[in-house]
Order: structure tokens, then sequence, then C-alpha cells
């Protein structure tokens, strides 16, 4: 098929935009990491290049290079360290169970024999759009004695009807004939789900996962709201509003009383790409899932 010369201009004109696009997303990010690699005098003096990064010598000189003060100040915060690493426990175990509880949902709701499917299915949808609001969700957290509990990070969000709706679809269409044989064959629903439907929906769990996880990295406002008195629960996104408020740890502070007062911008810089790093990562690694899931599914003739 011959392109014509206005359908190359159009292609060129979306690439272009695409670009644009893409710039405006990664410029901030480039922004962030050039101010944790600089100074805190040069951040302050709004000096700050993106490479090389500009920092101040103390006098009144200034030398190109990079420093990692600002992330040293970082990794020697204990109450941040332990954030990250409960953040990191708590996205795993939210995933998994999140996980769980959509297949849970999602694959009896493909059995038309089902009683009540209907009914169960309007009340589903119902709590897409209508929700009690925070005031009674926090009295309800408060009455079961989740507050400043682990569990109040896990359970109220361990579902998301959205989320079921797209495994749901998807279990859908998986042919018919393929459970039918095996429940010819013997097999129970629960060895139907785990050696028919699993296997086939790998891409679309690899998918659902990387949307549980990347949802609860950046979960803020429940631990806000839920967790006032124990700040060994704390996870990243509610320390990170900590520093840039200026409610720095103990330990930080005292680093950084004789040369920045409080926590710096280069600091926070710093906080906010030691947070923001781990959860890049998991895509790239969760590509390949989505290749193995295809080639797992796929139905040789």
């Amino acid at each position: 098929m011959v392109k014509s010369r206005s359908s190359k201009i159009g292609d060129w004109v979306v690439v272009l935009i695409c670009v644009f696009v893409i710039m405006l997303c990664v410029l901030p990010m480039l922004n962030l990491l050039a101010q944790s690699l600089s100074s805190a005098q040069s951040v302050i003096n709004r000096k700050v290049m993106f490479l090389p990064m500009l920092h101040n010598t103390g006098d009144n000189s200034h030398n190109f290079g990079i420093t990692m003060e600002s992330y040293r100040y970082v990794f020697l915060d204990p109450a941040f360290a332990r954030s990250m690493w409960w953040t990191a426990i708590l996205t795993v175990i939210c995933t998994l169970v999140s996980l769980s509880m959509t297949i849970l949902c999602a694959y009896p709701l493909t059995y038309g024999w089902l009683r009540g499917k209907s009914v169960i299915n309007i009340l589903i949808i119902f709590t897409m759009y209508f929700s009690a609001g925070t005031i009674p969700n926090y009295v309800l957290m408060k009455s079961l004695g989740l507050l400043n509990n682990p569990l109040v990070l896990i359970i109220p969000n361990c579902l998301s009807v959205f989320n079921m709706i797209i495994l749901r679809s998807f279990f859908f269409g998986v042919p018919d004939s393929l459970r039918e044989s095996a429940e010819i064959d013997g097999a129970n629903p629960f060895t139907v789900l785990v050696r028919i439907y699993l296997p086939l929906s790998t891409p679309v769990l690899a998918t659902l996962a990387l949307f549980y996880a990347v949802g609860r990295w950046n979960g803020f406002s429940d631990a806000l709201m839920y967790i006032n008195a124990a700040p060994q629960w704390v996870p990243i996104q509610l320390k990170l509003w900590q520093l840039i408020n200026n409610q720095t740890s103990i330990e930080v502070t005292e680093m950084v009383a004789n040369t920045v007062p409080r926590a710096s911008d280069a600091i926070k810089a710093a906080a906010i790409m030691f947070a923001t790093v781990p959860i890049l990562i998991v895509y790239p690694w969760l590509q390949r899932y989505f290749i193995a899931g295809v080639t797992i599914g796929a139905v040789k003739g």
C-alpha cells in the first residue's frame, strides 16, 4: 500500500506531537534529577544546570561537577529507609491480595448458571458510582479498630471494580469449549480456573498487577488519614509529604543543621527520585511476562 504525501505529513505531525508530549513528561523528572545531583546552595541560588551540575565551592566561585550529598543524607536517614522497605513489602502484599480478590470475584461471574448473577453485578457496579465518603469511611475504620494498623492500608482497597470488570471481560473471551472439555474430563471449577483460565490470562494479570502495584506505591491519602500515631507504618509517599513540608526525621535535621536550614530543595529532589525510580523499574521487569503470557496462552491448531 502506497501512502499519499498528505498521509505521510499527517504521520509526521502525529510523531512530533507524541515527542512533544513525551518531552513535557520527561523534563520535570530531568529537573528533579538535576536538583538532586546539585549542591543545596546551587539550588537556592537557582544556578542548577542539567549537565553538568553546578555546585558552589564556598569561595564565591562555582565549579562544574556532580555531588551526591543529597542522596547521602537520604540514604543515611533510618526513618526514610525504613519507610522505603515497608512500602516495598506493602506493595507486594497488596498486589497479591488484590489480584486474588479480583480473580475470585471475576471468575464466578463468567458462569451463566450462577444464581443472583445479575443482582451481584448491579451491586458491584453500584460501588463504582456511589460511596459513603471520607468521614463515614474514617468512622468505619475507627469502629473496626484499624486506625494506626497496617491492615488499614491493605483491606479497604484490596479490590478495584474497574480492574475486576477488565478481568471478567477477558474471561468471557476464553472459548467455552475449553471449559466444557475440562468439565467432561471431570475437572471442577477451581481446576478449570487454575489449569485453563489463569495460564491464558497471564498478560491481563500482569497488567492488573502493574496497576495495583503503582496504585499502592503512590498511595497517600489513606495513610494520611488513618496512620497518625504509628510512624513505623508510614509509607514512602507520606514520608515524602512530611519531608516536603519540613517535617523531616530527627536524623536528617541534625545532619543538615549546620549547612542547610531544615530539608533543602536538593534533599527533597533526591528523596523524590529515591522514591520514584523503584516503581519505574517494575514495568520493564513485567514486560517479559506480557510476551510469555501470549506464548503460553497460544492454542496450537
